[in-house]
């Protein structure tokens, strides 16, 4: 498995996939080929028909600026490697083609050339959750002690900096209002969320609290704002709400909040190696059940859980998001995604608490559940994988338009 620098990443939003693999890979072609006169972009697939709603388009010109660029979307065209396709090509002054790079934007942000097998960076020697659990039991070390064995110190600044976004996003959301952008007009709801808890009973503080916090960074993302991957910007509030919330109901640490983000990035991790995080490959159940697994394990550890714990609350974040499909209104990372996030966040402590109630054994495991992930999101039909072109992306156009 590769570092965890390569899953946690900071960038603007909306989307890993959609906004912030396109222009890393932009960015890459055009350093590549600065003396073209003119630049060419293709999209396949789930880019072209979401893109302009994740602002793929606006990435692309943005890396290109100043020179203007031709973007060409094909929806329909689906490319076998991947269904997150780009074509680039460089121009000379006659438009001659004097260059063309296919890659792939494989969710994340990553990105791969068609044909080029995974790199399988061996940052990490196991590749399952099993082994890492037997390890642990082996070694009496925890989870993130594993972490820090294969990546060094060096990953405890990384992660610092990772913390430092998700709650800068955090408070920038709960201190702001007004609509998002985008042609549903959807007002941000976080900052009052935030303000109705101080009212609000214990029993509803909890959920008020982690839905503020997962609305906030959630918003920040659909606006275009700074997060941080986790493990993509579609599901990057998850992780940070329930870090923030059980960091102040236990009184943790920094440094319990970090140790918590490096177990949560094996979870991740795994996930990505395993199967896949990206919502045009397996629909939301790549993105959101992963955030969630994510932070069911980074919860159970704070609270104390074992490792055999950690890997039950991961196992359940998991599961019970199978079959989620990603189908955004209007191509936009809001309906349902914003409010999404706020629901795994209370699932993710459901989880946590349901795995410490245990002894931490169970029959379906972490890895049976990525493993059962991966095939269905093969199964599932084209329209329900980010190309807005099925389920709810389809019914609410249905609805009155929006005056």
């Amino acid at each position: 498995m590769r570092s965890l620098t390569q899953l946690y990443r900071i960038g603007v939003g909306p989307s890993a996939s959609h906004t912030l693999g396109p222009r890393r890979a932009a960015d890459a072609f055009k350093a590549r080929q600065s003396e073209a006169d003119s630049y060419r972009v293709t999209l396949y697939g789930s880019l072209a028909a979401t893109g302009k709603g994740h602002l793929t388009d606006v990435a692309l010109r943005e890396a290109f600026a100043p020179v203007e660029i031709e973007i060409i979307w094909k929806p329909d065209k689906v490319l076998s490697f991947h269904p997150n396709g780009m074509d680039f090509e460089a121009l000379d002054k006659s438009g001659n083609v004097i260059n063309r790079w296919r890659v792939f934007s494989i969710g994340g942000g990553a990105l791969r050339e068609e044909g080029q097998d995974d790199p399988r960076e061996t940052v990490y020697g196991l590749s399952t959750m099993e082994e890492i659990i037997q390890w642990t039991e082996n070694t009496s070390k925890t989870i993130w002690q594993y972490v820090e064995e294969r990546e060094g110190d060096a990953i405890w600044a990384h992660l610092k900096e990772v913390w430092d976004v998700m709650q800068a996003a955090i408070e920038r959301g709960l201190n702001t209002v007004g609509p998002l952008p985008g042609i549903l007009r959807l007002p941000r709801k976080a900052q009052s969320y935030y303000s109705k808890t101080k009212w609000c009973s214990s029993q509803l503080k909890r959920s008020g609290l982690l839905s503020a916090y997962a609305l906030a960074v959630s918003e920040e993302n659909a606006a275009g704002g700074v997060v941080a991957t986790a493990p993509t910007c579609g599901s990057c509030g998850v992780l940070p709400s329930v870090l923030r919330y059980v960091k102040e109901i236990h009184k943790s640490s920094d440094t319990d909040v970090l140790q918590a983000l490096a177990t949560a990035g094996i979870v991740g991790n795994l996930a990505k190696h395993n199967a896949s995080i990206s919502g045009a490959e397996v629909g939301c159940q790549g993105e959101i059940g992963t955030a969630c697994a994510m932070a069911s394990a980074a919860a159970a550890q704070m609270m104390g859980g074992t490792p055999r714990q950690i890997e039950y609350a991961a196992e359940m974040g998991i599961e019970h998001h199978l079959g989620l499909t990603c189908d955004p209104v209007a191509g936009l990372v809001q309906i349902p995604c914003i409010e999404r996030n706020a629901f795994a966040a209370t699932r993710a402590l459901d989880c946590a608490e349901f795995a410490l109630l245990s002894d931490g054994i169970h029959r379906v495991s972490f890895d049976d559940a990525i493993l059962t992930m991966k095939q269905t999101g093969k199964d599932l039909q084209h329209m329900y994988r980010e190309t807005s072109a099925g389920g709810l992306a389809v019914t609410y156009r249905l609805q009155p338009p929006l005056v």
